[in-house]
């Protein structure tokens, strides 16, 4: 009876072992299948130079150890794992391609572009051919080195425009104080701009602190950095906010101490001859969505949201002074689009019922908020709108799909060529001050 027993299991164990890379497969191919879709996603950047051998190398060894025993479905899935790759792979390459012969459409557009970089000979053949019109330095960029390696790296991209006879780039960092100082332990940790509120004297203090804090960003070779947040601090408790984290970041909830202590701010660092950026236009103080990673959609009135708009508006005549546009879509004046791309915000909103000629700068178009929209899309229609420069910092390689797709947009006349006349007019008189 026994032996009975046994010899029937072991015909089903067999079975077993023969059907589990089957179902392995069918169990991991749709996730190939959505990584193969996603090819290059900034979330992915750190696997950036192994995903594309790994999405060609898994499903062909699947199929040639267990093709006898795969399901039609899970070796369907497999078969278009490769084939997705292989395109996503061919048409990030012929993009790229498509960038780097430095045509006059793509050095139009490119010259709006701030980039991040890991790689300095790539940035310096961007920076040599015209193709990007500034860069931003990160944590990435300074990490294990010394202040006057890295300033020397910066001299050295400012010589190779000066040598092909191109504008100076403009080169941008994230130095707020306090959470966001990236820079920092390079350069000096300040506390953040909050706590200058409340003490003697706040805005002798906050012009202070934004002369120190731009005599080192100028020793470094930063012309432009991404402060002050103006975004007020919000009151609503249990915010989910892990990576924008403005209620640390923000100097009050207060919009007249905001616009005290930013405005101050602003004169110290122009004194020290580096610009600021007010931001993150329309605000983020109400928006429930981290928009790293979410789309986010604000639902107010402009008369509701004046508050929220003041230190924006009272600051943004600054001599030199830059703002940045968030990705939040402002639902009554304009709900398919974010501030960020939007030409009823830059071009109707900003430019035209505020009268505001300043330079305007997108939010990083690596984010969730944006990116999947495509960030070709995305950043056509940002300059289309009328916005001065595009950014792409966290993931510097998905430039080259950004700046294709906005060379798709100006040669199909979606970006008008008078648009990026005063555009580039605007640029110019930004860094003619920088000193």
């Amino acid at each position: 009876m026994k032996g009975a027993v046994s010899g029937k299991l072991l015909p089903a164990r067999q079975a077993a072992r023969a059907t589990w890379p089957g179902r392995l497969a069918g169990f991991v191919a749709p996730f190939l299948l959505i990584w193969a879709w996603n090819l290059k996603h900034p979330l992915l950047f750190s696997l950036r130079h192994v995903e594309t051998p790994l999405l060609v190398g898994l499903p062909l060894l699947a199929l040639l150890i267990c093709r006898p025993r795969l399901p039609p479905l899970p070796r369907l899935m497999l078969c278009l794992v490769l084939l997705l790759t292989l395109w996503r792979e061919v048409e990030y390459r012929l993009q790229r391609q498509a960038v780097l012969a430095a045509g006059p459409v793509m050095q139009a557009v490119g010259s709006h572009f701030i980039v991040g970089y890991t790689d300095f000979a790539e940035v310096s053949h961007l920076a040599g051919q015209g193709l990007i019109g500034g860069i931003y330095l990160g944590k990435r960029n300074l990490l294990g080195r010394r202040l006057a390696d890295v300033a020397a790296e910066i001299r050295a991209l400012q010589a190779i425009r000066q040598g092909a006879e191109l504008p100076p780039l403009i080169v941008a960092a994230d130095q707020e104080g306090g959470a966001v100082s990236h820079l920092s332990p390079l350069l000096e940790a300040l506390p953040p701009l909050a706590t200058l509120v409340g003490t003697a004297y706040p805005e002798l203090q906050a012009t202070a602190y934004g002369q120190r804090q731009g005599l080192a960003l100028a020793a470094l070779g930063v012309t432009l950095n991404f402060s002050p947040v103006v975004d007020l601090r919000s009151t609503a408790p249990g915010r989910p906010d892990p990576f924008s984290n403005i209620p640390a970041r923000a100097i009050s909830a207060r919009p007249q101490e905001v616009i005290e202590i930013a405005g101050a701010y602003l004169d110290g660092l122009q004194a020290a001859g580096i610009h600021g950026t007010l931001k993150h236009f329309p605000g983020l103080a109400r928006i429930k969505q981290d928009t790293h990673l979410w789309p986010a959609r604000l639902d107010a009135t402009s008369h509701q949201l004046a508050a929220d708009w003041s230190p924006f508006q009272a600051l943004a005549g600054r001599a030199g002074c830059a703002m940045m546009l968030g990705h939040v879509i402002l639902e009554r004046i304009d709900a398919g689009h974010a501030a960020s791309h939007s030409a009823r915000i830059v071009d109707g909103l900003l430019r035209g019922t505020w009268g505001y000629d300043g330079v305007l700068l997108t939010d990083d178009l690596n984010m969730g908020a944006v990116y999947p929209r495509g960030i070709g899309r995305v950043a056509g229609e940002a300059l289309a709108a009328g916005v001065d420069l595009v950014l792409v910092s966290y993931d510097p390689r998905q430039f080259y799909r950004a700046a294709y797709g906005a060379g798709q947009a100006l040669e199909s006349h979606a970006i008008s060529r008078s648009t990026l006349a005063a555009s580039r007019q605007r640029l110019a008189d930004m860094t003619a001050t920088t000193h």
